[in-house]
């Protein structure tokens, strides 16, 4: 009866038969769950001793660890499978810091499809003749979070391809498929240089950021500085001296740089490159983010050899021009490996956008956070809470969920035909994305987990594989100041939930 809608509102490009299809699994997956033990559970003593070393109470954990799939009938008496394993604080609200990811990639799974893919239209508003425009070039962005330069370049070159050299009137960007309020960059931390803390764009072009490329050149003196993709009207320093080879080896190769990158029409560095370094890539936030999409696409076209009349700005394509052709992004399911194994903020709240896209206005965040509620209302019913949604990455002060709820989600999706594409988004303990340098030898390549870190909470999330075939689910959120601290009490707890998961 729950899932008989998906309850959004009329136009938002959303259907409901992904959650009619899966309808019968996630009511076992909710069955199974059931009511948890009422009664506490101790924490494992090597959870324990982590929790101590961090300086950190057991109250500012909330855990659970339980089967993926549960035993039939959903009784939850101690000894069946079903039960918890461990069931600490569970139905607490917790910030889940970068672990919220999860939640907004079940859902675009299941509201968009794992084929779904965004389009990025390109028109002209003139006559192509002998190589030129007689017009403006509109470039409708539709909120595509991976127009990185190589695809930007592509797109650039099938305008080429068309037979356009030159452009007599402007490149017009339209960006209005977003409507997202009024933001800055250092609202968060005040770090407005780091990547990780750039604003959504419907045409999001490089993440905002600049791609520096350091090497050494032959002779010793210097190492050549490239940068992608070239800004138009900015300078950039084509190299720097390298600093003699020192026993820390190559460092804090950005330190030693003394880089001046605050400027938005010059890019600097007032001290040197180590010459133990090697080749190193560096991306750095650009200062003024309104401008990085014009002047990124103004310097890619010069640099192709395309010639401008106008200049690049923003503008609104024309209503009822036909496109001279659509690049398309890749599939949501490989952009969702992205955005859980190296916890790409920027790309999550991207998607989080596209979850309203087709709502009157523009995407909002507050209409994407509706369009969550909505399907998680329709999946799970009042049995358990909705997720506090604010921009569906885990960069954000508000968000809350609880172990409960994000086990039960995490259950109903492993019992979906979405199981494969999630599970294979989530970093592998010790082999990939986030948790590539986890040393574990109990949890190596057997862990599927989402990591996630702020200032005041620590989080792990997903599947592991105990001995004897066994999948578990394992949450663990701590809040508290010295959260970072107490990461290895969640490395912990997955090693202990592994070794117990055959018992």
């Amino acid at each position: 009866m729950l899932f008989t809608s998906l309850c959004v509102r009329p136009g938002s490009g959303f259907s409901a038969r992904p959650t009619l299809r899966l309808a019968a699994s996630a009511l076992m997956a909710l069955a199974g769950l059931g009511a948890l033990p009422a009664r506490a559970q101790s924490l494992p003593p090597e959870v324990q001793t982590q929790l101590a070393r961090a300086k950190v109470p057991p109250d500012a954990l909330a855990a659970l660890v339980i089967d993926a799939t549960p035993a039939p009938g959903g009784q939850s008496a101690p000894g069946n499978k079903a039960a918890p394993l461990l069931n600490w604080r569970a139905s607490s609200a917790m910030s889940p810091a970068s672990v919220m990811k999860l939640v907004t990639t079940y859902a675009a799974l299941e509201l968009l499809g794992p084929a779904y893919s965004w389009k990025t239209p390109v028109y002209a508003d003139g006559p192509i003749a002998n190589g030129v425009l007689k017009g403006n070039l509109i470039i409708q962005g539709q909120g595509d979070p991976k127009l990185v330069m190589e695809r930007l370049w592509l797109l650039l070159r099938r305008v080429q391809g068309l037979g356009i050299k030159s452009i007599s009137g402007d490149i017009l960007l339209d960006r209005s498929a977003f409507s997202s309020a009024p933001q800055s960059p250092g609202d968060f931390d005040g770090e407005a240089l780091r990547p990780y803390n750039a604003l959504p764009d419907a045409l999001l072009v490089n993440f905002k950021s600049v791609v520096m490329t350091l090497v050494p050149l032959p002779g010793g003196a210097s190492a050549s500085v490239s940068y992608d993709p070239p800004l138009a009207g900015v300078q950039m320093q084509a190299s720097v001296p390298l600093s003699a080879a020192s026993p820390a080896g190559c460092g804090d190769f950005r330190a030693q740089l003394k880089a001046d990158v605050a400027d938005p029409l010059r890019i600097a560095f007032k001290g040197s490159y180590p010459a133990a370094c090697g080749e190193k890539v560096w991306s750095v936030a650009y200062p003024d983010p309104a401008s990085f999409a014009p002047r990124a696409i103004a310097g890619l076209w010069q640099e192709m050899g395309g010639k401008l009349g106008g200049r690049v700005r923003d503008g609104l394509a024309p209503p009822g021009l036909k496109p001279l052709f659509e690049l398309e992004s890749p599939p949501l399911a490989e952009v969702i490996r992205d955005i859980n194994k190296y916890s790409n903020n920027l790309m999550a709240q991207q998607l989080f956008l596209t979850l309203s896209l087709q709502r009157p206005g523009g995407a909002s965040n507050e209409g994407s956070r509706e369009a969550v509620r909505a399907w998680w209302q329709a999946r799970f019913g009042a049995q358990e809470p909705a997720p506090v949604l604010d921009n569906g990455s885990g960069l954000s002060r508000q968000e809350r969920i609880s172990p409960q709820a994000l086990a039960r989600m995490l259950q109903a999706a492993y019992a979906s035909g979405a199981m494969p594409e999630l599970m294979a988004s989530l970093p592998i303990s010790g082999v990939d994305g986030t948790l590539k340098r986890s040393k574990s030898p109990i949890s190596q390549g057997g862990a599927h987990l989402k990591s996630g870190t702020l200032r005041d909470a620590t989080a792990l999330a997903g599947y592991i594989d105990a001995p004897g075939g066994r999948r578990l689910i394992v949450v663990g959120l701590i809040n508290h100041p010295n959260a970072p601290a107490a990461r290895p009490a969640l490395e912990a707890l997955v090693d202990w939930a592994i070794q117990q998961g055959n018992k």
